[in-house]
């Protein structure tokens, strides 16, 4: 793998598998402390090599706003514990040919090609400053998963963040057995609550599902900021931090 496809499969990776949160919860949103702090949780080994610890999730850390920059640096040592072509099967994760990706089209092409290897289809795309990101659906139009598109190469994978630590049928933790405790009405409540409780001004949209947690999109007067997500069983919310700013939509 060339050098720069590892460095950019190792940083999604040290995201995605320890819950790497900048601080503050959307582009946008001016009310963030600032601070950060690294749970005892989510320490890293002094070698970079514990990647990955088995049975941690994202529930185990409910203070979301509190993950700050620093995280990601150190975290992936040598071997880059990244989860490109060969990690559990390559299912999460499909290499793009090296084209950039300017345009909601090429990123819907992009992501058919992943959809199809998981038998599901590309419903709504859109576009960010720094990726774009796709719904999937399972062919009877059930949401299914949620995908990101890097522009600067077309590389493809399962989004870090909810959709690769909360997804029970599509994420690390596939198979699980989890009780839906939180009706799509009470994620919207916890989600609008959550910002209130850190001083945003934003309001959320309707509550998607998605096996084993909801998507909700931000918003300002109307318009969409950005995105998180709502645990379908614990009610633990996770801010999609890593978009950048919001700039279009396609439905299909």
């Amino acid at each position: 793998m060339p050098s720069t496809s590892r460095r950019t499969a190792a940083a999604l990776a040290a995201l995605a598998l320890t819950g790497t949160l900048a601080a503050g919860y959307s582009a946008g949103d001016n009310t963030s402390s600032g601070a950060s702090m690294r749970p005892a949780a989510a320490q890293p080994s002094p070698s970079g090599s514990d990647c990955w610890r088995s049975g941690t999730s994202g529930n185990d850390w409910d203070d979301w706003d509190s993950w700050g920059p620093g995280m990601g640096p150190g975290m992936m040592g040598r071997n880059d514990c990244s989860w490109g072509p060969g990690m559990m099967g390559g299912h999460y994760w499909q290499r793009g040919d090296g084209t950039p990706v300017t345009t909601l089209d090429q990123a819907r092409q992009r992501a058919d090609a992943f959809a199809g290897r998981l038998d599901l289809r590309v419903g709504e795309v859109m576009q960010f400053s720094k990726n774009f990101y796709a719904e999937l659906e399972t062919p009877s139009g059930k949401l299914a998963t949620e995908i990101l598109v890097d522009p600067a190469d077309g590389d493809t994978g399962i989004e870090y963040g909810p959709a690769m630590m909360w997804n029970t049928d599509y994420g690390m933790h596939g198979g699980g057995q989890t009780q839906t405790r939180i009706s799509p009405d009470q994620a919207q409540d916890r989600a609008q609550q959550w910002l209130h409780d850190r001083g945003s001004n934003l309001t959320v949209g309707e509550a998607e599902a998605f096996p084993g947690y909801y998507t909700l999109h931000t918003l300002r007067n109307g318009k969409i900021t950005g995105m998180l997500s709502v645990d379908a069983s614990t009610g633990a919310v996770w801010p999609h931090t890593w978009h950048g700013t919001y700039i279009a939509t396609s439905e299909r």
